[in-house]
């Protein structure tokens, strides 16, 4: 039996590290990769490594789609069956995806009661905010309180990704806003962040160069969080694993966060980010 009566559960965009699913139980209801005939479920028949490693020669443009109301009510049974009593359900942006939708649809029939929130950010822009509700249920919250502090650490959420191409997202159909910059910026290096409020990408500052657009990302990013209060911060790349160490011993030297690591962005994201894209991801804030 459980300790905590409430259980956290996210989907598979949330970028959070295996260690920290399992020291949370932090329960992941996957979305879906397509190539060609062949679908996956993201992280677990397919891995992020796996991905990116048939992205470059696949003669299919991968796609995506969301988990079934029945991949929830899964989520939902299991939790039940290890004797949480709610839960609360944490989702990449609505504007993103409707993987919110299936969720909602799914809680209806839950054996347990369900609250779910709308991360209005993806990879680890949502995955903070699920951190921080565990921690909250480890300190002793309740329901109400790890919602209230995943949305604290969600409107706090600061998020740029450097592409290498505009290919993947053009192709994925989800840079809204952005689409205006298509023409004038598919020779060089777009930045895109992901607005807090609404949940949905919009561009930024794009580059000429890789360097160029590297520097960009950085100082984006440091221009919008607030470096004198703590900071939590993931560098994420799609392969380019060296660049992203680079730039995470940059962060560490010049800004020393309380946390900072280094994750592989999932199947999911990449679909739509294409390879070699780097972001940096993370908050700020006195007392979380």
């Amino acid at each position: 039996m459980v300790q905590n009566k409430v259980a956290l559960i996210s989907d598979s965009t949330c970028d959070i590290p295996w260690e920290w699913r399992n020291k949370y139980d932090i329960a992941v209801v996957p979305l879906n990769i397509i190539f060609g005939e062949q679908q996956y479920k993201d992280g677990i028949e397919l891995t992020a490594d796996q991905f990116y490693q048939m992205l470059p020669g696949t003669k299919y443009f991968p796609s995506t789609s969301q988990p079934s109301p029945n991949d929830f009510l899964m989520a939902y049974q299991a939790a039940a069956r290890k004797g949480y009593e709610e839960a609360l359900v944490i989702t990449i942006s609505s504007a993103m995806s409707g993987t919110i939708n299936s969720a909602r649809e799914a809680a209806a029939v839950s054996p347990i009661p369900v609250r779910v929130m709308d991360g209005k950010n993806n990879s680890m822009g949502l995955g903070w905010q699920v951190i921080a509700a565990a921690r909250a249920r480890e300190a002793g919250g309740d329901g109400p309180a790890m919602l209230k502090v995943a949305e604290r650490v969600r409107d706090n959420m600061v998020y740029f990704i450097s592409l290498d191409t505009l290919e993947f997202i053009a192709k994925g159909g989800r840079i809204g806003s952005a689409t205006k910059f298509l023409e004038s910026i598919i020779k060089i290096k777009p930045l895109i962040s992901v607005n807090s409020k609404t949940g949905s990408v919009v561009p930024s500052i794009p580059a000429h160069s890789r360097h160029n657009a590297i520097e960009g990302l950085y100082k984006e990013f440091f221009n919008h969080i607030d470096t004198h209060l703590p900071m939590h911060i993931t560098v994420l790349h799609n392969s380019a694993l060296e660049e992203a160490q680079a730039l995470a011993e940059r962060v560490k030297a010049e800004y020393s966060p309380v946390e900072l690591f280094i994750s592989t962005t999932s199947p999911i994201l990449g679909t739509h980010t294409g390879p070699r894209a780097l972001a940096l991801c993370g908050y700020a804030l006195a007392d979380q």
